[in-house]
C-alpha cells in the first residue's frame, strides 16, 4: 500500500483511539511507520535526503522501543503494508502531520495518566516523535532547495 494511504489509515485510527492502551499503540504504530518511510527513502529516496532519512529511521526505532513492543501481530502491523513510496513530497507532509498529532495525543495521555511509568513512556515518546518530525521538515526543505536550483538550471535569470 502507498505511504500516503497508510499514514491517513494511522491519523484516522489515532483519532479513533480512546484510552491510554489505544493511543499509545497507534503512537507505536505510526513511529513503526515513520521507521519504515524513512529506511524507504534511505535506500532508494533522492540522495538528498538520505542522511536524514537514516536519522528518521532511528529516531522512529526509539519511539517504537519506549513505547515497548505492539501486541498486535505483524498482520495488523501498518508498516509491514508499506509497498511504495509514491511521492516524496507528499508523504513526507503527510508524515509531518502524523507526528504532530501523535505529540498531541501523547500529551493528553501524560497529563492523564495515573502511573509514572505511562507518564515517562509518553514523554519519550512525545520527544522522539517530535525530532522525528524535524527530520521530516529538514528533508523537505532539503527537497525544496534541490527543486529550486532545478528552475534555475533550467531558466537561469538574465544577467
Amino acid at each position: 500500500m502507498e505511504a500516503v494511504r497508510l499514514i491517513v489509515a494511522s491519523r484516522r485510527a489515532l483519532a479513533e483511539s480512546g484510552d491510554a492502551p489505544e493511543v499509545m499503540a497507534e503512537a507505536w504504530q505510526a513511529h513503526s511507520l515513520a521507521q519504515a518511510i524513512g529506511s524507504r527513502l534511505a535506500v532508494s529516496g533522492p540522495p538528498e535526503l538520505r542522511g536524514e532519512a537514516l536519522g528518521l529511521t532511528e529516531l522512529a526505532g526509539r519511539g517504537c522501543g519506549v513505547l515497548g513492543t505492539s501486541a498486535q501481530g505483524l498482520d495488523a502491523l501498518r508498516a509491514a503494508q508499506l509497498t511504495e513510496l509514491g511521492d516524496a513530497r507528499e508523504s513526507l507532509l503527510c508524515l509531518g502531520g502524523l507526528l504532530g498529532e501523535v505529540g498531541i495525543a501523547l500529551v493528553g495521555t501524560a497529563c492523564a495518566a495515573d502511573d509514572e511509568g505511562t507518564y515517562w513512556q509518553c514523554m519519550e515518546a512525545i520527544d522522539a516523535a517530535d525530532e522525528s518530525r524535524d527530520r521530516v521538515l529538514e528533508m523537505l526543505r532539503r527537497l525544496a532547495v534541490r527543486d529550486e536550483k532545478r528552475l534555475v538550471e533550467r531558466d537561469p535569470a538574465p544577467g
